[in-house]
């Protein structure tokens, strides 16, 4: 049981972390454009309690972790979850859809950056014992929660934020289209990830997230100045 919970803490603050200060970045990219919502919110602090959500940032995360950590083979494969959305007044940009766009990437954008920091700070977890040990399965888990993150994000599809960057770069009227996804984006994402792939046998997002997050770990390590070499799924 000590260990389920010392795994669970691992696991959970990174995930965490990832998902509150992607929401924050979505509210310093707004300041920095000229709308200050967020700020007058309370929204931009790095505190995690102002932007939990109870069932994106808690509930369903706290779910997906249990459930890999305690059935075989006990290891975290996939986690997905969000936080309270930092309020952006789109009207108050010199171009609301381009400035949305930008708002909507530094989610992403910051999610890669702090797994950057985490390869950066790798090297000071070498070394025998236990806590040598534990510092880098942290940062495992840091750097994994983030890029997931990152890159489920990148999906063009309204509300993620790889819809919304969709939304400001697409021509209008086909913008306004797909726009209009948002309604049902998050019960589109809900079928692709959880619902169909139990039903029909197949995971397509998964696979892909196999096939890229390999790749991505590289690089990150690549740009931090380490080359881990032959990495594969099987060992993140």
């Amino acid at each position: 049981m000590t260990s389920l919970i010392f795994n669970l803490a691992l696991a959970v603050i990174p995930v965490i972390l990832a998902i509150t200060l992607h929401e924050a970045a979505h509210g310093f990219a707004a300041l920095a454009l000229g709308d200050t919502t967020a700020r007058d919110a309370g929204r931009l602090s790095l505190n995690p309690i102002r932007h939990i959500d109870r069932m994106g940032t808690i509930i369903l995360p706290g779910i997906l972790l249990i459930s890999q950590l305690v059935f075989p083979p006990h290891r975290i494969f996939f986690m997905f979850g969000w936080a309270k959305p930092v309020p952006v007044s789109a009207w108050k940009f010199r171009d609301p859809r381009r400035g949305m766009a930008l708002v909507a990437i530094a989610g992403p954008l910051m999610n890669f950056f702090l797994a950057w920091i985490g390869a950066l700070l790798m090297p000071l977890t070498e070394g025998p014992g236990f806590w040598p040990a534990a510092g880098q399965q942290f940062l495992i888990y840091f750097m994994l929660s983030n890029i997931v993150l990152g890159l489920f994000n990148l999906l063009p599809i309204p509300p993620l934020d790889g819809g919304r960057v969709a939304v400001g770069v697409l021509p209008l009227a086909i913008a306004r289209v797909w726009a209009q996804l948002e309604r049902f984006g998050i019960v589109i994402v809900l079928l692709a990830v959880f619902i169909l792939p139990r039903l029909l046998g197949v995971d397509p997002v998964g696979e892909a997230l196999n096939h890229v997050l390999p790749w991505a770990f590289r690089t990150i390590f690549w740009l931090a100045g380490q080359d881990i070499g032959g990495l594969d799924g099987n060992t993140i």
